[in-house]
Formats: structure tokens, C-alpha cells, sequence
């Protein structure tokens, strides 16, 4: 396969996946190394930028994911007749920064830092695929576990955890 066919090939499966590919199951799929591979998706992420497109590749963590430019989100919204999001409360923000600098967290952990109930924030979180169930503690009654997700990641511009801004010393 030449290099056009591949990059093609690798467009084909991101646009069509919708979610975040590994690079090890593109190249499988593919029966290209992962170097390869990886070279030739940089190339394409360095492609997109430079040329006018209304699209993108993203990495997150170890995977790649099609996606549209920020600036054409108006249009997109519109030709899908999409709700408008509501911004996060300051409560969700605070919660979802918790579970961030924190994960693993149970919500008692969570409770435990805020001072009040997070049940509902938790809940909506969850709903809104910015946290998820990453197990349970194995302590009496075996509390949930949640941390954040991918679409975390990319509502926030991060390609992994480790990219978060540090948490300022207190004075």
C-alpha cells in the first residue's frame, strides 16, 4: 500500500469509527508497524492544519479521532438542529476537577472535600460522558469508583491526564 492509500485508508476508518482508534488496531487492521503508522497519521495532523479544512485528527492518549474545527460548531449545530450545551455550574466544575487531580475518587471522597451531597452533580456528569465508573473499592460495601473519559479529554483540549495544569500551592 503507498503512502496516498494509506492515509486515505486511515481517514476512512477514523471518519467512519466516530470514537477514538488505537494505533495498535489501526495497524493491525492496516498490517503496517506502528511507527510507520504513527509517522504517517503526524503527517496528516500537520496536512489538516496547513491547509484550509474543516476538520481535524486528534490524539488522546494513544488514540486518534477524526473531528470538525471548533470555529464551523455554529453550522454543525445548526444543520443538526442541536440543543445548545448548558455550561457546567461552578458545583460540576469543582466536582469534575476532584475527580480529575483525584481519580480514583469515590463520591464520599468527593463529599468529603466539597462539605455537601454530590449525588445529582455526579449523576449529571456521568450523563454528560465527562465521568465514568472505573470499578469498585474493595472496602466494606464496595463503593463506586469514577474517574474521567475520553470525552473529558476532548472537551478539555487534552491528550492525557498527565496534561492537566498543576494544582497551585496555597499561599
Amino acid at each position: 500500500m503507498n503512502i496516498k492509500e494509506l492515509q486515505a485508508a486511515i481517514e476512512s476508518i477514523l471518519f467512519a469509527c466516530g470514537e477514538p482508534v488505537s494505533l495498535e488496531k489501526m495497524s493491525e487492521t492496516l498490517e503496517v508497524d506502528k511507527s510507520t503508522l504513527r509517522n504517517v497519521i503526524e503527517t496528516m495532523i500537520d496536512n489538516y492544519e496547513n491547509e484550509y479544512r474543516g476538520i481535524f485528527i486528534i490524539k488522546l492518549n494513544n488514540k486518534y479521532q477524526l473531528s470538525t474545527k471548533p470555529q464551523f460548531e455554529k453550522y454543525i449545530k445548526d444543520i443538526m438542529d442541536i440543543r445548545r450545551n448548558v455550561p457546567l455550574s461552578s458545583a460540576s466544575m469543582e466536582v469534575l476537577a476532584i475527580v480529575a487531580y483525584n481519580q480514583p475518587v469515590t463520591k464520599s471522597f468527593i463529599e468529603q472535600i466539597r462539605g455537601v451531597d454530590c449525588s445529582s452533580i455526579v449523576s449529571g456528569l456521568i450523563s454528560k460522558g465527562l465521568i465514568e465508573e472505573k470499578g469498585r473499592l474493595e472496602l466494606p460495601g464496595r463503593p463506586l469508583l469514577y474517574g474521567t473519559t475520553e470525552t473529558f479529554l476532548r472537551c478539555f483540549s487534552l491528550e492525557s491526564i498527565s496534561e492537566l495544569p498543576p494544582v497551585p500551592k496555597e499561599i
